[in-house]
C-alpha cells in the first residue's frame, strides 16, 4: 500500500493547525458560510495522522474529527480515505528488500488503524460513524459494500474506507478517486500539509507559483508530485474535481465544502 509524497519533510514534527485569517484579517467563521457540495470524499495522509512520527498524534486526530464534525452538522455527507504512511509505506519497504505485496498488506493494515483512530474520535464529537474495509475484518468493521455506504451516507453517518483497494500495488489516493466515484461523492477534497498545488517542490523553492486552478491533464503531463498519476488519470477520465487543500489551518475542511477559494481545484 502507498501513498503519494506529503510535502513536508519526513521525520519532522507537524505544525500544530493555524487559525485562518484573509489578508491579516480574521476569516469569515465557516459556520455562516453554506456548503456548496452535498457529498464529498475527504483524502487523509497517513503521516499527518502521525505529526511527522511514527505511530499516532491524538492531538492532530482530534482537530481533524472536530473539523469533520463541523461540516456533518451542517448536513454535508462525508466519507473518508486514510493513508497508513505514518505506520508503514509499501514502497518504502520495499526499496530496503522486502516483498512489495507484503509490505502493501502490512500498509493497508496501518490504514484500518487510523480508520479506527479517527472513528473513536468523531464519535467523541457526537458523530455516527462506520468503518469499512476491503479486507475482511468482522469483529472491527463492515465489509466494503458501496450500496451500504450511501445508505449510511445518506443517515448522517461518517465512513471510513479502510484497507486501500484491499489489493497491493494501489495507492490510497486511488483509492479515494475509485471510492468517490462509486459512492457518487460531488468531489474529492485531497488534505494536505500545503496550500494547494505548486509549480515546484515549495520547501525547496518558497516562491513557488501555486496554482489556484489546474486541470487535470496538466497536473499528469507537468508531473506535479501532488498524489499518485493513476488517481489523477482515473478522476480525469470520469469528470470527478479533485481540491487540494492546506488540512493544518483550523477550519479549512468547512472552507472547501462551502466552495471558497482556498487550495487549488483540479479540473477538466
Amino acid at each position: 500500500m502507498t501513498e503519494s509524497p506529503e510535502a513536508k519533510v519526513a521525520g519532522s514534527p507537524a505544525p500544530k493547525p493555524e487559525p485562518a485569517t484573509t489578508n491579516g484579517a480574521p476569516a469569515t467563521p465557516v459556520s455562516a458560510t453554506p456548503a456548496r457540495y452535498r457529498r464529498v470524499l475527504l483524502k487523509l495522509g497517513g503521516e499527518m495522522f502521525g505529526g511527522g512520527q511514527v505511530g499516532l498524534d491524538p492531538d492532530v486526530v482530534a482537530q481533524v474529527a472536530r473539523q469533520i464534525a463541523e461540516v456533518v452538522q451542517g448536513g454535508v455527507q462525508v466519507a473518508v480515505v486514510i493513508g497508513g504512511g505514518n505506520y508503514f509505506r509499501g514502497a518504502q519497504l520495499q526499496q530496503r528488500g522486502m516483498e512489495r505485496t507484503r509490505s502493501d498488506y502490512m500498509g493497508m493494515l496501518g490504514t484500518v488503524m487510523n480508520s479506527l483512530a479517527l472513528q473513536d474520535f468523531l464519535e467523541k464529537e457526537g458523530i455516527v460513524t462506520r468503518v469499512q474495509t476491503a479486507i475482511t475484518m468482522g469483529q472491527v468493521a463492515e465489509p466494503y459494500l458501496p450500496l451500504r455506504a450511501v445508505r449510511h451516507l445518506e443517515k448522517g453517518r461518517v465512513v471510513i474506507f479502510g484497507a486501500g483497494m484491499g489489493l497491493p500495488y494501489f495507492s490510497t489516493d486511488t483509492t479515494a478517486a475509485q471510492r468517490a466515484l462509486e459512492i457518487g461523492a460531488d468531489v474529492v477534497l485531497m488534505a494536505k500539509a500545503v496550500d494547494g498545488v505548486f509549480a515546484e517542490d515549495p520547501r525547496v523553492n518558497p516562491n513557488a507559483e501555486l496554482f489556484t486552478v489546474i486541470s487535470h491533464r496538466e497536473v499528469i503531463d507537468r508531473g506535479l508530485r501532488v498524489a499518485d498519476a493513476t488517481a489523477f488519470s482515473l478522476c480525469m477520465d470520469n469528470g470527478m474535481p479533485i481540491l487540494v487543500f492546506n488540512l493544518l489551518i483550523d477550519g479549512n475542511i468547512a472552507r472547501a465544502v462551502a466552495g471558497e477559494k482556498i487550495g487549488t481545484l483540479v479540473t477538466t
